[in-house]
């Protein structure tokens, strides 16, 4: 909201307990939850700073977002024609609607090339990001995702699994990756708040295989992570 000059009028404490009080008043034990800012009246035309800012919280229950096979068996991706937008021009740091445009043609053109997920490059021709998700290879045991400055989406998932995986002693590199470390790399997932952590299994057609040892420990541990089952991550969650 700072980049956008977006003054929500709540602190972090009051946008949680809104959340919160969403989610239970509506008695959803699992749900997606959408915090929305945004300026809805007052002005028409390309500056949006006189319009007042609103703040809407939606939620719903959502399963898997790829479906429940994916989680198990991962998903089949292709490079998409689409470039990720560039950091000078629509920064992909900022979680805007208006960026999820780009994502939406990339998502398209994979569904009619008969894929379930796109990986997005940047201008330079680097690894990316799918269309709402971080990426992450394993490669001789060492896990690799593109950086920050590549143009990605800093997730709170990702960051999430690269905690996790140095807890269990996994090396994580954070570095840049071109299409063909996609397809020669032993593992490959993606992770997202409504992709949690879906496996890819192939690219392009080339196969990378089934969920490997390194994606289901990762996978294992985040849902237990999520769900209030190990201790050790007590500090993550906030009881509803």
């Amino acid at each position: 909201s700072k980049m956008l000059f977006m003054d929500l009028g709540y602190s972090v404490d009051e946008m949680v307990a809104a959340v919160k009080e969403t989610v239970r008043v509506n008695g959803l034990k699992s749900c997606y939850i959408r915090p929305i800012a945004f300026r809805g009246y007052g002005v028409m035309g390309l500056d949006p700073l006189p319009a007042p800012v609103q703040v809407s919280i939606a939620c719903w229950e959502w399963g898997a977002y790829m479906g429940e096979e994916a989680l198990r068996e991962g998903v089949d991706a292709g490079v998409s024609s689409w470039r990720q937008r560039g950091i000078n021009a629509s920064p992909p740091a900022i979680k805007a609607t208006a960026n999820y445009l780009n994502s939406s043609l990339a998502r398209i053109e994979a569904n009619q090339h008969g894929y379930t997920e796109a990986v997005m490059l940047n201008e330079a021709g680097y690894v990316c990001e799918g269309t709402g998700e971080n990426i992450f290879i394993v490669r001789d045991g060492v896990i690799s995702t593109p950086p920050v400055s590549d143009g990605i989406l800093e997730g709170i998932t990702r960051d999430s699994i690269i905690q996790i995986a140095d807890d269990l002693g996994y090396p994580v590199l954070e570095e840049s990756l071109v299409r063909t470390d996609l397809y020669t790399c032993d593992e490959m997932f993606m992770t997202g708040s409504a992709a949690e952590v879906t496996p890819v299994r192939s690219v392009d057609h080339r196969t990378i295989g089934p969920a490997g040892p390194v994606t289901l420990e990762l996978q294992k541990k985040f849902f237990e992570v999520v769900r209030g089952e190990d201790a050790e991550y007590e500090e993550w969650l906030d009881r509803v």
